[in-house]
């Protein structure tokens, strides 16, 4: 594993793990609102074990920062006792669930970046990254697949349905371009061999979406100059209304154990 000290002095790689961490983290609990609330109970079991697996990603992910880190702070301590501007996940995956149709769609749009993002960072020269992004690859090709389905059922069903999926891809699609807006810590953390800048992964994140919507029978919207900035710790209104109910407890009882 790599573990010299340089790394765990490299801000920029702390900050590219915690952005790894953040959005599965953040979508895993938007995902996890849905448990009791799906439109049936297949797919009602089925959103809350994508939320499992995604919680689990970011348990890795955050531990692993946290050592890095070499602050003390474990996995509870960066999930629950930080501010909304410390974390790092993109901002699409803080925005509410709404209907079913935009959960499914916005599944697809960040699944399907997971996917091109864990085949890369399977080559990263710090082995235990590779090793969670080799697990976490397995388990995002079935959220992708999941999405994708459900994305073209919506899209290419009824009139109503397929009005709800290109309003939901109207409003989602201007939140993708955060994706692979390039930061210093990418090409910090590219040229170091550790992992990938993420805009290297749009033409391929492009290859499997665009597909899909086309057979949704959605139409692409036009790029617009709008650019979120979640990974950089700007986030939306939705973020602190998301983070007072997933911070409760710990709060409440900040020195707790289970």
């Amino acid at each position: 594993m790599y573990m010299t000290t340089t790394v765990q002095a490299n801000a920029a790689y702390f900050d590219y793990l915690l952005r790894l961490g953040d959005s599965s983290l953040i979508l895993g609990q938007r995902l996890s609102e849905w448990c009791g609330h799906g439109p049936v109970l297949e797919e009602d079991i089925a959103l809350a074990n994508i939320a499992l697996d995604l919680i689990g990603q970011a348990r890795l992910l955050l531990t692993h920062a946290g050592r890095l880190e070499g602050a003390g702070r474990g996995e509870d301590a960066l999930a629950f006792r930080r501010p909304e501007h410390a974390y790092r996940n993109v901002s699409m995956v803080e925005l509410p669930n709404e209907d079913f149709g935009r959960t499914v769609l916005r599944n697809l749009l960040y699944t399907a970046f997971q996917a091109q993002l864990w085949q890369a960072l399977a080559a990263s020269i710090d082995g235990e990254l590779a090793a969670i992004a080799a697990k976490s690859a397995k388990e995002t090709r079935y959220h992708r697949a999941h999405s994708a389905d459900w994305t073209v059922r919506l899209g290419d069903g009824t009139d109503e349905s397929r009005a709800r999926m290109q309003r939901a891809l109207d409003y989602l699609w201007p939140y993708t371009a955060e994706f692979f807006f390039a930061t210093p810590e990418d090409e910090a953390v590219a040229a170091a061999g550790l992992g990938v800048a993420w805009p290297a992964l749009q033409p391929a994140w492009e290859a499997d979406v665009l597909p899909v919507l086309a057979a949704a029978t959605l139409a692409i919207p036009a790029r617009s100059p709008f650019l979120s900035r979640g990974k950089q710790g700007v986030h939306t209104e939705h973020m602190g209304h998301l983070l007072s109910e997933m911070q409760y407890l710990q709060r409440a009882y900040p020195e707790g154990t289970w």
